[in-house]
């Protein structure tokens, strides 16, 4: 199978914001778009059969409807409907590991309703394979500098290895030719700290300390991607915070999640859930060792 970026679609706001994002990344990175909607459902295909028998209708509907708003705005992106007759969060995570990377709708912490969401979004950003990009519905921020959302931010927690989560964001901001920033939250620990604030001298070493490690990582990356602007930033505040005030206005967050090992339930960190639950643009979550 060639490869495609996949959109699971559910009519909803989210969803077809997530078709749009999902068009034009597949279009950057030269690959086929796949459109996926999935419900337990689904009749057999009929041989001939009008819309007013037809079973499928409305799923079909939906899927031509998007096809056909994308395919106005990306007349040279190849892009097929899938309707799968399945557990859409089984058919997800088929789907993603089929996929160069899945993209669903998301809603934040408002209240869940769309069919892609809570029962089925989460279960599947924790399981996936592959790299798994949440969209929401709002727009880039109004009047937002075009340097900010023109760029891609990516969280490094500097232990253990990263390969997969740094491949996955240089590749994104070359292809979109944008800024990269690698962003770096360390809490001061109780040992730095002193009546008054903080211990100056200690707070300056875990700079410096973090700031080697983040250039140590960033070395390779930066010598496979060339054409890449890359800028990093280090701060002494929570990782989780230090994320998402750092996505602002940005046109993608990346961070990673840790694969799925046998015997252990699949999980995300808490910089994942900051970043899916109150980051406003666009959220991947990329497995890693």
């Amino acid at each position: 199978m060639q490869p495609v970026v996949t959109v699971g679609l559910d009519g909803s706001p989210e969803s077809l914001a997530a078709a749009r994002w999902a068009a034009d990344e597949a279009e950057k990175r030269r690959l086929t778009l796949r459109l996926l909607h999935a419900w337990p459902l689904l009749a057999p295909e009929p041989m001939h059969a009008s819309s007013e028998v037809d079973q499928n209708y409305w799923a079909k509907r939906l899927v031509h409807a998007a096809r056909a708003e994308l395919q106005a705005r990306h007349p040279g992106l190849t892009i097929v409907g899938s309707l799968v007759a399945d557990d859409a969060r089984k058919a997800l995570l088929q789907a993603a590991s089929e996929s160069e990377m899945m993209v669903l709708g998301s809603r934040g912490l408002e209240t869940v309703e769309s069919y892609f969401l809570g029962d089925v979004s989460m279960p599947v950003v924790a399981r996936a394979e592959r790299p798994v990009v949440l969209v929401r519905a709002e727009t880039p921020v109004e009047g937002a500098h075009p340097a900010l959302v023109s760029r891609v931010v990516v969280a490094l927690k500097l232990h253990g290895t990263s390969d997969d989560l740094l491949d996955f964001a240089f590749h994104t901001a070359a292809a979109r030719q944008v800024p990269l920033v690698a962003v770096h939250g360390r809490s001061v620990p109780l040992h730095a700290r002193v009546p008054w604030g903080v211990d100056h001298d200690a707070t300056e070493q875990m700079t410096r300390d973090a700031q080697k490690e983040l250039s140590t990582a960033l070395r390779p990356w930066r010598e496979k991607y060339p054409q890449v602007d890359v800028a990093d930033s280090i701060r002494l505040a929570s990782p989780a915070k230090t994320v998402v005030q750092a996505a602002e206005g940005a046109a993608l967050l990346v961070v990673g999640r840790r694969a799925h090992r046998h015997g252990v339930a699949p999980h995300l960190g808490p910089i994942a859930h900051a970043a899916i639950h109150h980051g406003r643009c666009p959220v991947a979550v990329v497995p890693h060792d």
